[in-house]
């Protein structure tokens, strides 16, 4: 529950756009409540896998307090994110590929659904964040997509049925899902 909440939360501000000023000058990064090995991999610019293996993580599991080394040798700077628009996000991501899906829509509000996602983003407590569930040999998860009838999205979660080209979008309420139903979309992968 937890990972899936930490994981809402570091999609929403890669989605959104965040700035923390609270960075070490050193290539070093002191986690604080809220933090993803994801997110912080993608403010410096960096694999998450890297990340584990410099910090010899087993998990993605992570502390507040903990000292995480950001880079191998060199200093890193963060990149800090301005919030985009929508008009701006299509203007600076890029389409890489386009696949056509069958679209189907879930969401958290349900009997013993935790409302955190594969990757921990708690979307039942940011229920107006935009995320699908992919089978991640197609969509990797971290993968920023556009989803015609649905906008642009997180690939953060995945699920027992989707496998090949099925994807499940979040919505906040089921009267929402059931409203959405079953489509066929494309889907854009961007970069």
């Amino acid at each position: 529950m937890k990972k899936f909440l930490v994981m809402f939360s570091l999609a929403g501000m890669i989605l959104f756009g965040s700035s923390n000023g609270a960075f070490a000058a050193s290539n070093t990064y002191k986690v604080k409540s809220g933090d993803s090995l994801y997110r912080i991999a993608k403010t410096y610019k960096i694999s998450v896998n890297n990340l584990k293996k410099w910090n010899n993580l087993k998990s993605n599991t992570i502390h507040p307090n903990q000292n995480l080394k950001v880079s191998k040798a060199t200093t890193s700077k963060p990149v800090v994110k301005k919030a985009q628009t929508t008009s701006s996000k299509s203007s600076k991501l890029k389409v890489v590929k386009t696949i056509t899906v069958t679209a189907t829509a879930y969401t958290a509000n349900c009997k013993r659904c935790s409302g955190i996602t594969a990757t921990g983003i708690n979307l039942k407590k940011h229920p107006n964040l935009k995320v699908i569930s992919v089978d991640p040999k197609v969509i990797k998860l971290g993968t920023k997509v556009y989803v015609e009838g649905y906008g642009y999205a997180i690939a953060g979660d995945t699920g027992g049925a989707m496998r090949g080209k099925k994807i499940d979008i979040f919505v906040p309420s089921y009267k929402k899902a059931i409203q959405w139903g079953r489509k066929t979309v494309k889907v854009k992968i961007l970069k």
